[in-house]
């Protein structure tokens, strides 16, 4: 006797013989002759008393075809067949319709998901199909009841959640000091240890073109500087000995020379040993500047993830105070200022200076001269972004001005915020270890569902139960995940689980990697402060004080509870700033069709990142790091200051520094800064003249602008979704 049925999602429900009888009635009203109670109720008997205790529903259906075809009724059993297969196809639809929007290479939001993916592309079109087939799977068997019901109901954004089944990680920090110095193997393919610049060059993109393709997530470099300069003086003594060879004169006392800077000057007027001196330095920086224009170009062709998406990379520099350091920066900030092909600006890498009081930021400080340059730099190309080593969260007690290996000790990021450095379960560094999944919360919908609560202290008492209940949610559905994360084989990850992630040199193939990836975090993210906080008080934190203390007031109760969840499940949690994309607009469709237009809420088709100023408030970049300053230690999962600025930034590299300034000064741990940009699709022309309609180059129409999406680049704004391009127009100038 049937007790218990399995339904199509996985779940176990009781047996319930009024949806059989349903079903067939439904058919027999599609008869001539109709229905047939007697029969009806028969059929059900039989079926309940010798089916199986527990059965699936498809396996209950095809006893109902059996008896109807073995019933005088066989016409209802056609009727039956046709309405389950109308049923079966009408669940398909969706996927169907989606699948036709791929194949017709739709601008949709769909195909616009992630704007660093070219959708469009046979191995994008794959991609997209893989993605929106996985989701459905993951929540009919790989979430819990609470996890998959939050979800739907428009409180909880899993990311990556096409990703999940593969049990894949988010993003590493590469020690690349070890691809370079032991080389590595990846599938078929072995490389060996670099000697010169121009191989490490080339392993540092082979390194993370090979790990996007075993993670979700981005791939960054942290300390470039430092991990590429011992190539520079290998270089440079191999030109010496080019030099012996071409002159017969013994050069091997000048190889471990002082060199205060690899600087091209004239050889004139010199000669002996300083005449080959400068001539290895000359050529030296001539290679490394070849070598660094060649890691931009790579970065931007070099495909991943099969063919579709040029690998999401960041690296971070600044500190390296060597000769040999400060030749990798100068040559690497020279060949980004100078563009790719027909002088574009260079999407990938994301770059981040990393600013160190003493180092690289204040006159007197041995790299000041590079930061100034950076400073150009990222006026005409967007990059670098700025970390603040200086920020108080970023002290690291180890850190210290004479250690050759300080940049264990220096905080790094990635390209679009994350933020890993703390850490429970070993070393405190960045380097090893990234970010193993992260989930965002809809705090605006929380807010709007208190908003008829007349009571402000009752209204933010609600609101704050409701968070409390979707964070507790939130962190059980990654611990879930890490569960399944952790299950994962070693030889599941060849390159990430041999060399880059921390520990995992300890690891045999068959192992799995539950005893190293704990040392990565696991982030709950949040969207819409400033729509969460008009819903609650009428205003959002850059008009309101009391708006102001209750945000803070909000994240700092998610942090708080983060730290409960560290010590209560064991894990790495932290609180992400969430560099919402796709995400920005999703949760909104939900909710205005759930509550209507709410002015200052609902009102536009995206809700604002994170927790920053809205763009469309005017207010001045001090004001804004004001307000949004004391998030960033709050967010230690990950955080950005954006400041928009007018005009030609290229003529005004002060305006960069300036942003700088107000970083180092409200204690904020990122930062960049946006301006108009626009770029000839056909030639390559660039500038920043307001509404540019045609190329005064070519004379080409086809103009786009160039602009930062959530915290990179991307070459056009075709690939935004609506959400995000509904954002980019209102963005407003903070002067």
């Amino acid at each position: 006797m049937i007790q218990t049925v399995v339904k199509r999602d996985g779940r176990i429900v009781g047996y319930n013989e009024e949806k059989i009888k349903a079903a067939i009635r439904k058919a027999m009203l599609a008869t001539e002759t109709g229905e047939d109670e007697s029969l009806i109720q028969r059929i059900a008997d039989r079926i309940g008393s010798r089916g199986r205790e527990q059965m699936s529903v498809e396996d209950i259906q095809d006893m109902v075809e059996l008896e109807l075809m073995k019933s005088p009724r066989k016409e209802v059993a056609r009727c039956y067949i046709n309405y389950r297969h109308k049923r079966s196809v009408a669940r398909k639809a969706k996927t169907r319709d989606i699948f036709l929007e791929i194949i017709n290479a739709k601008n949709n939001d769909i195909t616009r998901e992630n704007a660093n993916m070219n959708a469009d592309s046979p191995a994008g079109m794959m991609m997209k199909f893989a993605s929106e087939t996985t989701k459905p799977f993951v929540d009919d068997y790989l979430l819990s009841e609470e996890a998959r019901e939050a979800v739907r109901k428009n409180y909880l954004h899993i990311h990556d959640k096409d990703y999940y089944p593969t049990k894949s990680l988010t993003c590493v920090q590469h020690p690349l000091d070890k691809i370079l110095e032991n080389g590595f193997m990846a599938n078929h393919g072995e490389s060996r240890p670099a000697k010169r610049i121009e191989t490490a060059s080339v392993l540092a993109c082979i390194s993370m073109e090979t790990a996007q393709n075993e993670m979700h997530g981005g791939q960054a470099i942290p300390a470039f500087d430092f991990y590429l300069a011992p190539f520079v003086r290998r270089t440079f003594i191999e030109e010496l000995q080019y030099f012996e060879e071409a002159t017969g004169m013994n050069c091997h006392h000048l190889y471990d020379t002082e060199i205060d800077d690899y600087i091209m000057r004239s050889l004139d007027g010199l000669d002996g040993p300083q005449r080959a001196i400068q001539h290895a330095i000359n050529r030296t920086a001539e290679r490394v500047h070849q070598a660094m224009e060649a890691f931009i170009h790579n970065m931007n062709t070099i495909h991943s993830r099969g063919g579709n998406q040029v690998v999401f990379s960041s690296i971070n520099y600044g500190t390296d105070t060597s000769a040999e350091g400060r030749c990798i920066i100068r040559e690497l900030l020279h060949s980004t200022y100078e563009g790719v092909g027909n002088g574009a600006t260079a999407i990938f890498p994301i770059q981040i200076w990393k600013k160190k009081r003493g180092i690289s930021y204040l006159p007197g400080d041995r790299n000041y001269d590079l930061y100034q340059l950076a400073c150009k730099v990222t006026a005409r190309r967007f990059f670098p972004n700025f970390v603040n080593l200086d920020a108080t969260y970023n002290y690291h007690e180890l850190w210290r001005e004479d250690d050759p290996k300080r940049y264990r000790y220096e905080v790094a990021t990635m390209g679009c915020r994350t933020r890993v450095f703390e850490n429970r379960f070993g070393e405190k560094t960045s380097i090893g270890r990234g970010n193993l999944s992260f989930s965002t919360i809809n705090i605006v919908r929380l807010a709007i569902e208190c908003m008829d609560i007349a009571d402000p202290n009752e209204r933010t008492d609600a609101f704050f139960k409701k968070l409390d209940s979707m964070l507790d949610i939130t962190a059980r559905q990654l611990c879930d995940r890490f569960e399944f994360q952790k299950t994962a084989l070693d030889k599941q990850f060849p390159l990430l689980m041999s060399q880059l992630w921390n520990g995992s040199e300890n690891l045999k193939p068959g192992d799995t990697i539950e005893s190293v990836i704990n040392q990565g975090t696991l982030g709950i993210g949040f969207i819409g402060l400033a729509e969460c906080l008009i819903a609650l008080t009428g205003k959002h934190h850059g008009e309101s004080q009391e708006s102001q203390a209750l945000g803070l007031r909000i994240v700092g109760h998610m942090r708080e509870r983060v730290q409960e969840y560290s010590q209560r499940y064991q894990h790495n949690f932290s609180v992400l700033a969430t560099p919402a994309e796709g995400l920005s607009g999703r949760f909104t469709r939900r909710d205005r069709k759930d509550f209507g237009i709410i002015p200052g809420v609902t009102d536009k088709i995206y809700y604002t990142n994170s927790n920053h100023v809205p763009v469309y408030y005017h207010c001045s970049p001090k004001h804004k790091a004001q307000v949004e300053a004391p998030y960033h230690e709050l967010t230690g999962g990950g955080h950005i200051f954006y400041v928009e600025i007018d005009g030609d930034a290229t003529h005004n590299p002060e305006a960069i520094s300036a942003v700088v300034d107000l970083m180092d000064k409200y204690n904020m741990g990122y930062c960049s800064v946006n301006h108009n940009r626009n770029r000839c699709m056909d030639c390559g022309y660039e500038d920043a003249t307001d509404d540019l309609k045609e190329c005064p180059q070519c004379h080409s129409t086809h103009i786009d602008r160039l602009q930062r999406i959530t915290g990179y680049l991307v070459g056009t704004t075709d690939r935004w979704n609506s959400g995000k391009l509904a954002e980019l127009n209102d963005r407003v100038v903070h002067k």
